[in-house]
């Protein structure tokens, strides 16, 4: 017995929502991209056979575990406190750095405090000192 075959319509994938898709992503990337310009000078430095490395060192601003300040050897109790150390130190900060070492028990807040008072009086360099673990180091060397 013969059946009848039907016939069948070769099956087409649709490309267009594809291709939408794929154009609304890239509007999205090159809408929310970001472009930098710099503005440098190219410069040829000149060269020294004496010359010595600067070795000035950072101002070190200690944040510890119960929340208090040290900076210079003088403990700092009070918001008002640090903002007149800092202050003191304000221009040596702003040209060498400022290095915050916090104890990893010290409050979050405590840390805030540090990084509003440098903000306030311009300190732009601030870095937060943190100690590498062995098991890091094992990891970070290079062949």
């Amino acid at each position: 017995m013969k059946f009848p075959r039907r016939h069948r319509e070769p099956e087409e994938v649709n490309l267009t929502p594809l291709i939408d898709v794929v154009f609304l992503l890239l509007i999205f990337f090159m809408v929310s991209t970001t472009f930098e310009t710099r503005e440098a000078l190219e410069l040829t430095l000149p060269s020294s056979d004496n010359g010595q490395a600067l070795e000035a060192a950072p101002v070190t601003l200690t944040v510890t575990r119960d929340g208090t300040y040290r900076l210079d050897q003088r403990t700092l109790t009070s918001r008002e406190a640090l903002h007149r150390a800092l202050a003191e130190r304000a221009a040596t900060a702003r040209e060498r750095g400022l290095v915050i070492e916090a104890d990893a028990q010290a409050t979050h807040g405590a840390v805030v405090t540090a990084l509003d008072q440098a903000a306030s009086l311009d300190i732009q360099r601030v870095r937060i000192a943190t100690r590498a673990t062995p098991s890091s180091s094992k990891h970070a060397e290079t062949p």
